[in-house]
């Protein structure tokens, strides 16, 4: 069994017992809002079919993303601007999904 996860603005295929950094969250215990949930050959999708889905995720801490580097530059009028920018991730584990019906 797995679900499409929806959170920060994207969608995760996750499984129970993964590990996966998302934009920060905050609380130890969250829940997730499914997009989708697949169980063998039985696939729940519409809103109807999802509304009392739950998938369940404790938060185990937190990381950092890769280094990004930028430079701007204007050319003749001695304008430069060096910048940089590491973006902070929570690591959750999906303790479980419940598809409700």
């Amino acid at each position: 069994m797995y679900a499409v996860i929806h959170t920060g603005g994207k969608q995760y295929k996750v499984e129970e017992g993964q590990l996966l950094d998302v934009e920060l969250l905050s609380g130890d215990e969250v829940s997730l809002r499914p997009v989708m949930i697949v169980d063998g050959s039985k696939v729940l999708a519409t809103p109807a079919q999802l509304a009392g889905a739950t998938v369940s995720a404790r938060v185990v801490g937190e990381a950092k993303g890769p280094k990004i580097n930028g430079f701007t530059y204007k050319n003749k009028s001695n304008q430069r601007k060096r910048w940089g920018h590491r973006q902070h991730y929570s690591t959750i584990e999906i303790t479980s999904i419940k598809s409700g019906s």
